[in-house]
């Protein structure tokens, strides 16, 4: 849609059909080119204010044709690229989407439509959801140690569907409890990693 990312932020142009099947099979052919370099899985970026999350969230899809309005029809491009990222990788190799399961904004995208969205991941080959959050001008996340984990919990309990674990989490025997637990299955770094890259 034509709406900017933040209140700084340029105005972008909504996406038209031809807009939209271009991206969606330039995401396959990324996935190809993963497989020729030799990767063993790839992630589907679906979360953070980017692209397929601006389809997701009602806080940036602002359209009025079959991609916007309902749960739905905001689902329905982000989908469409699954599938074609999907029948481009092999089936025996994994393939992750990553998700912001809240906006942290008033009347934005829910924990209970990313368990819907996850579902339809699922459905469509995706094998495991990383669950993150957050990603649009105005969020006000709670931002603590750990906080991110009962979102993977929830989408992995209501999806019935792996999910990896991330932010803030720095203790080994709070990841191994994670687990242990069965609030996820993966345990996902960033700053952690780049703080100590003898941590794992």
């Amino acid at each position: 849609s034509a709406v900017p990312h933040a209140a700084n932020s340029k105005l972008p142009m909504a996406l038209d059909g031809a807009g939209m099947a271009r991206i969606r099979d330039s995401f396959a052919a990324a996935a190809k080119r993963s497989l020729a370099a030799g990767f063993d899985m790839i992630e589907l970026h679906s979360a953070h204010g980017y692209l397929l999350n601006q389809f997701l969230s009602p806080v940036a899809n602002k359209r009025d044709d079959r991609y916007g309005g309902s749960r739905e029809n905001r689902m329905r491009f982000p989908l469409e690229v699954a599938a074609a990222v999907r029948a481009a990788w092999p089936e025996n190799r994994p393939l992750f989407a990553r998700i912001s399961v809240t906006d942290w904004i008033d009347d934005g995208w829910r924990p209970e439509d990313s368990v819907i969205y996850a579902r339809e991941l699922k459905a469509r080959g995706v094998d495991l959801i990383h669950c993150s959050t957050g990603g649009f001008d105005g969020a006000k996340p709670n931002v603590a140690a750990l906080y991110q984990v009962p979102f993977a919990e929830a989408v992995r309990r209501g999806a019935d569907v792996a999910t990896a674990a991330v932010g803030l989490i720095t203790e080994s025997a709070e990841a191994e409890r994670i687990l242990a637990s069965g609030q996820a299955d993966l345990i996902a770094l960033a700053r952690q990693a780049l703080e100590d890259p003898n941590w794992p």
